[in-house]
């Protein structure tokens, strides 16, 4: 199964940015920089509110579902690390990568602390339980694919068609897709989901048709992707 030269391009140009951009020492871990911005959520955002001087119920709430997924995140990555983010890269690669993508993340609870945030399209009671449901469940979701994949694998390589992978390919993404989802509501910011329209689009979707690529290989692969969706059953 190729893949598209598009798709391939894209990978390339992105590795070169976060990974290799100006050659040099390899300081450090991608997983490094990713767990300092995951980790780093909870502080800045009360470091903000206390700035801002804002400590309205949105503001809170925003708290708890980012800065708490931060720490979830980093849980699970010592509990089950990802071996992809364990390859080392430059010292320029670790800053596009936390300027290009991560850093983003943070300017959406910027925006809601400093009172740029729309006015809910619900009443504030429904927006949060939404928000809260879409990360919960997200989380859930993401740290059980990405479970099931690091313990399968450890004890027999091959394609991964049971469990969360039973209906999509992809559950892994739909959880972080869900989550972020959840931030940009809490916001209600126009910039929010250009910025998750870029990652959507431009990495995930890319390292999404790059796996399919690997998972290719599989002699189940062609009757596993006959019957599953990529990332929601029913709809794609």
């Amino acid at each position: 199964m190729p893949v598209p030269t598009w798709a391939a391009r894209l990978r390339r140009l992105t590795t070169w940015l976060v990974e290799d951009a100006l050659g040099g020492p390899r300081p450090w871990k991608f997983a490094w920089v990713i767990n300092f911005q995951k980790v780093g959520t909870f502080p800045f955002l009360a470091l903000l509110m206390w700035l801002y001087g804002n400590t309205s119920t949105a503001v809170w709430v925003y708290l708890a579902l980012h800065g708490s997924y931060g720490i979830a995140w980093l849980v699970k990555d010592v509990a089950f690390p990802d071996a992809g983010w364990q390859k080392r890269i430059t010292v320029a690669g670790g800053i596009n990568a936390f300027l290009g993508v991560l850093g983003w993340y943070w300017v959406f609870g910027w925006l809601l602390i400093a009172g740029h945030g729309g006015d809910y399209p619900l009443p504030e009671g429904a927006w949060f339980a939404l928000c809260i449901t879409l990360c919960l469940l997200g989380t859930v979701i993401m740290v059980a694919a990405d479970a099931q994949k690091y313990f399968t694998l450890r004890l027999e390589k091959g394609l991964i068609t049971d469990g969360l992978h039973r209906h999509i390919r992809h559950p892994n993404y739909l959880g972080e897709m869900m989550i972020y989802l959840s931030f940009a509501l809490m916001v209600w910011h126009w910039l929010p989901f250009v910025v998750l329209a870029w990652v959507w689009g431009g990495v995930f979707a890319v390292n999404m048709i790059h796996k399919e690529a690997s998972m290719a290989r599989h002699a189940e692969w062609p009757g596993y992707r006959s019957r599953t969706w990529w990332v929601i059953p029913g709809v794609f």
